[in-house]
């Protein structure tokens, strides 16, 4: 007897999560079929020149003991310290009995990372999130902390009762004032469009339960005690000060799950992309499939079709044609793209004024959030802090300058070239560093990274009733589903839905909720 077929579109993490699961756990075949060239999506780690740069960050941390479990079954705890842990003295990781890796494979590991997170604001840094220390309040002065602890009263005493936008979502939680300051220039950065066009879901999925009352309580307990990278069941997502990370990038786990997914049985073809998908007695029979180097196109039957496409794709590519109102809805999705340059320094002008040890003087975040109003960059990330040997030349600094942009905008429409100048200047121009410093730089490019809470979202329902009805496609991932979704998220969504199939489950609503069960 033949094995049932799940065809995957998609190799990001929940992709790559459901192939995998349907190896371990049933006996249905998994086929992925990749448009580009790389396994890991968003969360792919690009090589340049032998040094590696993550497509924006990818903290590894979650409350879900079973993605935690997952992570750590592909990737173990390394036994030994890292090399800057070592020579910083730092106690970081766990002692030799209490996991190392096979000692042939020590590449094949999770370093925990100590998480430094800052804002560059008013040409100075701030804590993230924003601290209770005298740098803090003698930064901002004595009438801006008094403006923000009266607007913060106020938004508790008098809060906006119907919440219409994001704007609304933040002065609710923070006050006016730190809205003004530390939310709505950096997110109208991050958008494109002003904070009161943004649903508050935004705010919801991302920022979850993180509230001032909270940030003051982490600032008490974090004199007592650290929060656990491995256990962080009590922290905000926003406020962990460890999180584990892939020695060679987040894009090394991913790489490894395709191993396996191969490995096992299952099937990945990169550079493969997916132009049809016929539905017929409310199935998915085939998916219909051009593979970029030969350009012939070939139908696949399959059992099981799992989406992590954009879904404004994946009902352009649907036959018969979906009803006029649900192409209508799909046609307004607006998504936000991504444009990273990788820029190597001989060092960089800013140097380590905090009381962390670094490597090289260094700043030792793993990421500087820009809210200058005047610099189109919107983070800033220092590979060196992510982990050491994501860097060829530990004598050199290798960062990564985050642009946000829509494909066609004035941004995307640079030459890199143009891109890598136009950074360069913006970096010299907050004073991160001199231009004499920069040794070399590349551009890496990401269409459609984030799913918008605007556009015809709010009629989303409507995509979403019509795809739930064909009984054997499942959306999944951030993308698949248009949900701002974290790496977890995504991962329990591909779970979920594999759950379904096992247990004969038609009805999809706990896929749509599976990062909001208790634990998150």
């Amino acid at each position: 007897m033949e094995k049932k077929i799940a065809v995957i579109v998609g190799a990001g993490p929940a992709g790559l999560t459901a192939a995998y699961e349907l190896l371990e756990k049933t006996d249905i075949k998994p086929i992925i079929f990749e448009m580009s060239e790389d396994i890991g999506g968003i969360s792919k780690t690009v090589i340049y020149r032998g040094n590696r740069m993550d497509i924006g960050g990818h903290r590894f941390f979650t409350k879900s003991d079973r993605v935690m479990n997952w992570w750590l079954n592909i990737l173990p705890l390394q036994g030994k310290p890292s090399s800057d842990d070592r020579l910083l003295n730092r106690d970081l990781s766990v002692s030799e009995e209490d996991g190392a890796p096979d000692p042939e494979r020590t590449d094949i590991v999770m370093l925990i990372r100590r998480r430094l997170s800052r804002i560059l604001f008013l040409r100075t840094f701030f804590d993230y999130p924003i601290s209770l220390k005298w740098h803090t309040f003698k930064i901002l002065g004595l009438m801006r902390i008094l403006r923000i602890g009266t607007s913060y009263v106020v938004s508790k005493l008098f809060p906006i009762k119907n919440e219409k936008s994001l704007k609304d979502f933040f002065i609710n939680r923070f006050g006016k004032e730190l809205y003004l300051i530390f939310f709505k220039d950096y997110t109208e950065k991050v958008w494109g469009i002003p904070c009161n066009k943004i649903k508050p879901e935004w705010g919801a999925q991302r920022i979850k339960g993180l509230t001032v009352t909270k940030t003051l309580i982490h600032a008490a307990k974090n004199i007592l005690g650290k929060d656990n990278a491995v256990e962080p069941k009590k922290s905000e997502r926003t406020l962990i000060e460890q999180f584990l990370y892939p020695k060679l990038g987040a894009g090394q786990l991913w790489e490894e799950v395709a191993g396996r997914v191969v490995e096992k049985g299952g099937e990945i073809h990169l550079g493969s992309k997916v132009v049809g998908i016929d539905v017929s007695g409310g199935q998915v029979a085939t998916v219909r499939v051009q593979h970029n180097k030969t350009s012939t196109i070939t139908d696949y039957t399959c059992d099981y079709a799992f989406s992590t496409m954009p879904v404004k794709e994946l009902v352009q590519v649907m036959s018969p044609d979906p009803p006029d109102k649900v192409k209508k809805v799909a046609d307004g999705l607006i998504y936000r793209d991504f444009m990273t340059v990788g820029v190597l320094l001989k060092k960089m002008k800013i140097g380590n004024e905090t009381a962390i040890p670094s490597i090289n003087n260094i700043v030792p975040d793993t990421w500087i959030y820009i809210q200058e109003r005047d610099i189109k960059i919107g983070r800033i990330q220092i590979f060196n802090n992510w982990s050491p040997y994501m860097v060829k030349d530990p004598d050199t600094v290798w960062i990564g300058l985050e642009y946000f942009c829509t494909e066609g905008d004035e941004l995307w429409s640079k030459t890199d070239d143009e891109l890598s100048s136009f950074a360069i200047n913006e970096l010299a121009q907050i004073d991160i560093i001199e231009k004499e410093d920069v040794l070399d730089s590349t551009v890496v490019r990401m269409k459609k990274a984030y799913p918008a809470y605007f556009g015809t979202y709010d009629e989303f329902h409507v995509i979403r009733e019509y795809t739930d009805n064909i009984e054997n496609l499942f959306l999944i991932g951030r993308n698949g589903m248009h949900k701002y979704n974290n790496t977890d998220h995504s991962m329990l969504t591909a779970m979920t839905a594999v759950e379904n199939i096992r247990a004969g489950i038609t009805e999809k609503k706990n896929i749509w909720q599976a990062d909001k069960e208790s634990s998150f």
